[in-house]
């Protein structure tokens, strides 16, 4: 049984930083692409970051580009997600993802695996 859980979310203040952690385990965690998505309340969920299986790879969207770092220590079977100077638009609950792909996750990729979600709220 493959699970992915999240922990590292909290309510902070604007500019301020938090490191989310993703623990995969019941799958071969090398095999895998990861990545984070978000969901704001009353949106659709949105993708935030990907990266490959080495952990060479990363792939952002626009609005985190040089604020957010995805990474991943596979000995671990961990993925992180490193968010600095946040903003109130980056509140939402943030979803770790699987994907059987050597490659790094994009907003297309097809996810095989979530995780249950981590609510980060950043006050302004």
């Amino acid at each position: 049984q493959v699970q992915l859980v999240e922990s590292g979310g909290g309510l902070v203040q604007a500019g301020d930083s938090l490191r989310l952690s993703c623990v995969a385990s019941g799958l071969t965690f090398r095999n895998y692409g990861m990545g984070w998505f978000r969901q704001a309340l009353g949106k659709e969920r949105e993708f935030v970051a990907g990266v490959n299986w080495s952990g060479q790879i990363t792939y952002y969207t626009g609005s985190v580009k040089g604020r957010f770092t995805i990474s991943r220590d596979n000995p671990k079977n961990t993925v992180y997600l490193q968010m600095n100077s946040l903003k109130p638009a980056d509140t939402a609950v943030y979803y770790c993802a699987a994907s059987n792909t050597a490659a790094a996750l994009t907003p297309t990729t097809k996810i095989d695996f979530w995780g249950q979600g981590t609510q980060v709220s950043v006050s302004s």
